[in-house]
């Protein structure tokens, strides 16, 4: 019989998760026969607020870098 984890581990593991932050970002373009269909562009964060906030600081900086403009402080 397998032994149910504890619940201090599930609290170590969302402990990390806030602390560290998880981070999906997904594109994708359905396209039939060149013609655009479907465009889907999806970021879900999953962190504690200081870590997001650093989180948006930095895309912030790179997507200006990608379109040339200064980011904005």
């Amino acid at each position: 019989m397998a032994a149910r984890p504890a619940i201090s581990n599930l609290a170590e593991v969302l402990d990390r998760i806030l602390d560290k932050g998880i981070v999906v970002d997904v594109w994708a373009r359905v396209s039939l026969v060149g013609i655009e269909i479907l465009t889907v562009e999806a970021r879900v964060v999953v962190a504690s607020v200081d870590t997001f906030v650093h989180y948006a600081e930095e895309m912030t900086k790179i997507e200006a870098a990608a379109i040339g403009a200064p980011a904005a402080l």
